[in-house]
């Protein structure tokens, strides 16, 4: 998609009627939920694919552990990233580190790892079906035992959130959550890291970007 096509596409999270809305603010939620459970210290986010980085900036400027947060957004489209950029700055979030870069390389995330919430929202249901078997499996490579990772999912025919809640699982993630409305297409789903944390491998390549919006 061109560069306008994407932005007119995040206009959609303006519409409180529109399903991207309400999947956002269910994201957001989440990013409260695992804020809130978060030991004292700092706080590492990573996001993958973060478009104007709604989801994480939507929470952290009005959120106590705001002070506590070092995060990295990652966003190849530049004017998108830039968007996020102006937001970060404006809230006075200086821990929040915006990056016009590519979120399937993991060198992008080289000093945030390991992390204590990853959001891959946004992502899984623009890449293959393999590649999305294959990134859940390199998480425990970004997470510390005890992350939270959040992500998205449509549930269209064929609904493969099943199958990548099971990926999951055999992953070492705990499932704390699994979000969806009846009418709409959107699935969020929250993951615990239970088992262990994996040696960081900054040259691992996550996915290819394939494209179709979710």
């Amino acid at each position: 998609m061109s560069e306008r096509d994407w932005v007119a596409w995040h206009g959609y999270y303006d519409d409180e009627a529109s399903s991207l809305r309400r999947r956002l603010e269910r994201v957001r939620y989440r990013v409260r939920e695992a804020l809130d459970a978060m030991p004292a210290g700092p706080i590492r986010i990573i996001s993958m694919c973060a478009g104007q980085g709604r989801d994480v900036l939507g929470v952290l400027p009005g959120h106590p552990r705001r002070n506590d947060v070092v995060a990295r957004l990652v966003e190849l489209d530049p004017g998108l990233a830039a968007h996020a950029r102006r937001s970060a700055e404006d809230a006075g979030l200086v821990g929040v580190d915006v990056v016009a870069g590519d979120a399937a390389d993991c060198s992008a995330y080289a000093g945030l790892v390991p992390a204590d919430l990853v959001l891959v929202c946004g992502v899984f249901g623009n890449i293959s079906d393999e590649d999305v078997r294959h990134t859940v499996a390199g998480l425990p490579r970004l997470c510390r035992t005890g992350a939270t990772v959040l992500w998205t999912r449509h549930r269209e025919p064929p609904d493969v959130t099943p199958v990548i809640r099971d990926w999951f699982g055999a992953n070492g993630f705990t499932e704390i959550g699994f979000d969806f409305e009846d009418g709409a297409h959107w699935a969020v789903g929250a993951h615990r890291l239970t088992g262990p944390s994996l040696p960081y491998d900054p040259a691992m390549r996550l996915f290819e970007f394939v494209g179709a919006p979710w």
